[in-house]
């Protein structure tokens, strides 16, 4: 029973939500095998992390979106998971969880692809460590995107009242003071890809191109290979009205849980199951079950 409410809640969790357990899980998962085995992590990572060479990169293309699942420490995990639910709540307010997932996974490809075409083109890069893992270049992409699209939204942090575009602003104008003198060139090329890329996104979509809308295509197309084709995510909920003692007695009740039930329908026909809140989630599942 707690295992199907777990796998549940999981479920029936933002995207973001769903990213940081994801991550978290990962990273627990390679860290402590690593320490229960008595072997080195990059026994689990050398196959996942991003190389720094294209011949490598070749035969292990995968390793373009691996890498921003894998995280060398906690410090590591706990700041990029931070970031990413703070701002992530930002993005998931205004668009769907298919944009959002686009925008972290397209972003993560921009950074680890920026990083691999300065290490090989500029000579100077060749003195740092050419191991590159991590998801700040997707979380960079989504900050720098919602900071760009939505500039003027407000957060306080501590004493101050900031501006999204300037927090974007101070971070990425940080990432390249850095550059020439961190030993992470490798890892700030990233978080710039992903920052670029971010910004290129929402200023586009502020131009109504959207030029993530094939790789939108790309996710739908891949979650249909997972879903059960003689089954919905929900069970049935029929749109006729019927008299059930678990309903609402009243017709007028009736009438407006039905009209609640109808408008989630309505949603899921325009815009997928992933559209719906915890709460119309939720609502469906016990409507679903009454039925």
């Amino acid at each position: 029973m707690a295992v199907n409410n777990l796998s549940y809640q999981f479920r029936s969790a933002s995207i973001v939500v769903k990213l940081i357990v994801i991550n978290a899980a990962i990273f627990f998962i390679v860290y402590l095998g690593s320490f229960f085995f008595q072997l080195n992590s990059d026994v689990f990572t050398k196959w996942l992390i991003l190389p720094e060479d294209f011949s490598t990169l070749v035969t292990q293309p995968w390793t373009l979106l691996t890498y921003s699942f894998m995280h060398f420490g906690f410090w590591h995990i706990f700041w990029n998971m931070f970031v990413l639910y703070w701002f992530g709540a930002f993005v998931i307010n205004q668009f769907s969880e298919k944009r959002f997932l686009t925008i972290y996974l397209l972003g993560a490809i921009f950074g680890g692809l920026l990083y691999i075409f300065a290490y090989n083109l500029f000579p100077v890069f060749n003195d740092f460590n050419g191991r590159l893992l991590g998801a700040s270049a997707a979380v960079r992409a989504i900050m720098i995107f919602i900071a760009a699209y939505s500039p003027n939204i407000q957060v306080r942090i501590f004493f101050l009242k900031l501006k999204l575009w300037q927090i974007g602003l101070f971070v990425v104008l940080l990432d390249l003071i850095q550059l020439p003198t961190s030993g992470n060139a490798g890892g700030l090329l990233a978080h710039l890809g992903g920052a670029l890329f971010g910004y290129v996104y929402a200023i586009q979509l502020t131009k109504g191109n959207d030029i993530g809308k094939w790789f939108e295509n790309i996710i739908s197309w891949f979650l249909d290979l997972f879903r059960p084709r003689n089954k919905s995510p929900f069970k049935k909920v029929h749109r006729t009205t019927h008299t059930r003692a678990s309903h609402p007695k009243s017709k007028a009740s009736q009438e407006e849980y039905q009209k609640k039930v109808d408008a989630i329908l309505d949603k899921i026909g325009k815009s997928g199951y992933d559209s719906l809140t915890k709460a119309e989630k939720d609502f469906l599942f016990k409507a679903g079950k009454e039925n």
